[in-house]
């Protein structure tokens, strides 16, 4: 490796809008304009490569938090999101991937091997990257998701929210692999701070048949139903986020989040075909 060589060695929790592989998209055009070769050490996708969720997004929504068309669970390492990046995007660096030894596909994050290093202040544990795909959408909505408390992602409220009723409508609709439990929370930072929110704790109870995206979706919808009065979306924060801005209004119009995902999946699956190009486990 020569020391000119520009190295990537981050943790990725395998999403689109945790924006370190942004800092790896922009960091591989430098390198190209200034021909300098790009070495990208692999590490595990918590989340494993074999599941792909949510939208394509779409390029007026690009962004740092988006900043190439894939869907917001893209079932990819970074060095196979390089791969891509580098054909997909026209980048052309002078790219070098350093695979890694004992991982799979299915292997998602190995914890009895490796020990969870949190990668940044809101990504505590294992279990908050599971519901990050989802839960981040939270942002672009005036609910809480639980910055400012031990358990970012996974508390979702508001002062005026109705959370038993929440809890109870979400709950009855048998939501797979997870279980929305009522719990007070006063975040200490961000929305609403100091101040008591009557929330929800998302709990993990089957993380192979849970899906962040649609069991957030859901809960924006039956929020956004509950109070309509009181629900806003944080319109530009939560398009950039999902990708488009269709799926935010159709949830106004009341369309179920069933319907809204039928219509992402044929982009989602064209991507899914394409990325097998790139792999390497």
């Amino acid at each position: 490796m020569c020391i000119r060589d520009r190295v990537y060695d981050i943790q990725d929790v395998g999403v689109r809008f945790y924006t370190y592989i942004s800092t790896l998209f922009e960091s591989m055009k430098a390198a190209a304009r200034n021909k300098i070769p790009v070495v990208v050490l692999d590490r595990p996708n918590p989340l494993g490569g074999l599941r792909v969720e949510g939208p394509v997004i779409e390029k007026e929504f690009f962004s740092f938090v988006g900043i190439y068309s894939i869907p917001i669970r893209y079932g990819m390492t970074v060095g196979e999101l390089a791969r891509f990046f580098n054909r997909e995007a026209g980048i052309s660096a002078d790219l070098h991937v350093v695979p890694m030894q004992g991982w799979s596909r299915e292997s998602g994050f190995p914890e009895r091997q490796l020990q969870w290093i949190a990668p940044s202040p809101n990504m505590p544990s294992i279990r908050t990257a599971q519901l990050y795909p989802g839960f981040c959408l939270i942002e672009g909505t005036n609910l809480s998701e639980g910055r400012g408390t031990t358990l970012p992602f996974a508390l979702v409220g508001a002062p005026w929210l109705d959370a038993e009723r929440l809890a109870q409508v979400l709950n009855n609709r048998n939501i797979p692999g997870t279980y929305f439990r009522p719990q007070q929370f006063t975040p200490w930072f961000s929305k609403y701070r100091e101040q008591n929110c009557s929330g929800l704790q998302v709990h993990v109870i089957d993380p192979d048949t849970f899906r962040p995206i649609r069991s957030a979706l859901r809960l924006i919808s039956e929020a956004l139903k509950l109070h309509p009065d009181e629900f806003e979306f944080r319109e530009r924060q939560f398009d950039r986020l999902i990708g488009n801005s269709w799926v935010r209004e159709r949830l106004l119009k009341g369309q179920s989040v069933e319907s809204i995902r039928k219509e992402w999946i044929p982009g989602t699956e064209e991507f899914q075909r394409r990325r097998e190009a790139y792999f390497l486990y």
